[in-house]
């Protein structure tokens, strides 16, 4: 079997006495456009910041890229993009300006670095907005400037967390094309979601609820776990969480 983009086996987090994670395995294939699915507080932040080298690991294993997280935190950062719902985006500088500053954050120069640009302006169309400040962009362009920031280093894998909350739905429509260009190309992408129509954009899914896992698998699969037919991925949400409330 070759070896996942992202696997997870028994992975904890606790924060003192609260668990914010507990016993999680996951297996994410190259190439996937991957869904962790959840309310707020059911420990989808943590997994990703986990995942990409920022917190510790109480217990359990992860890697990402083949790289250990706990091992090499700061490898992984090399390997991965990350995208937050905040953005992460200096608004007193210009498009232009914030592409060049993560480029360099990345270790891109010279030539190499107008050639990556080029190609990231050009898959993103942002053109356009190159010498508009960040801070004037609407939530739309700042999503693509964001993603753009993100991709500047060619990343194995991408995390987006909550990457369009607060995005009108053409933005969100447009980000979504962009994303499965990407993995199509071989990027895998790992993404944090609480809208059903983009988690059923996603090849695979997680449903995640009091930080452990309830449901993996397609869309279908996901949906058809509930039992009764005609059940949308919204029905399985929502049954799927009471039970484990229960």
């Amino acid at each position: 079997m070759t070896s996942a983009a992202v696997e997870t086996h028994g992975l904890t987090r606790r924060f003192g006495a609260v668990t914010a994670v507990r016993d999680l395995s996951l297996r994410i294939e190259t190439g996937e456009v991957f869904g962790l699915l959840g309310p707020n507080g059911s420990g989808k932040t943590t997994t990703i910041r986990m995942l990409c080298g920022l917190l510790e690991p109480s217990a359990g294993t992860a890697s990402v890229a083949g790289i250990d997280v706990a091992a090499a935190p700061e490898q992984i950062k090399l390997r991965i993009g990350y995208m937050s719902q905040r953005f992460g985006l200096y608004e007193d500088l210009t498009v232009a300006e914030n592409l060049a500053f993560y480029g360099g954050i990345y270790g891109l120069r010279g030539e190499a670095a107008e050639r990556r640009t080029a190609e990231i302006v050009a898959f993103l169309e942002i053109g356009p907005r190159l010498g508009q400040l960040a801070g004037q962009l609407s939530g739309g362009w700042k999503q693509r400037l964001a993603l753009g920031c993100a991709l500047l280093h060619r990343p194995v894998v991408l995390f987006l967390d909550e990457p369009t909350a607060g995005v009108d739905p053409a933005a969100r429509r447009n980000f979504w094309q962009a994303i499965h260009d990407l993995a199509r190309a071989g990027t895998t992408v790992l993404v944090t979601t609480h809208y059903m129509d983009e988690a059923e954009r996603c090849t695979r899914l997680a449903m995640m609820s009091g930080g452990h896992l309830i449901a993996l698998g397609t869309p279908a699969e996901v949906a058809a776990q509930v039992g009764g037919g005609g059940r949308t991925l919204e029905d399985a949400f929502i049954i799927l969480q009471e039970r484990d409330e229960r």
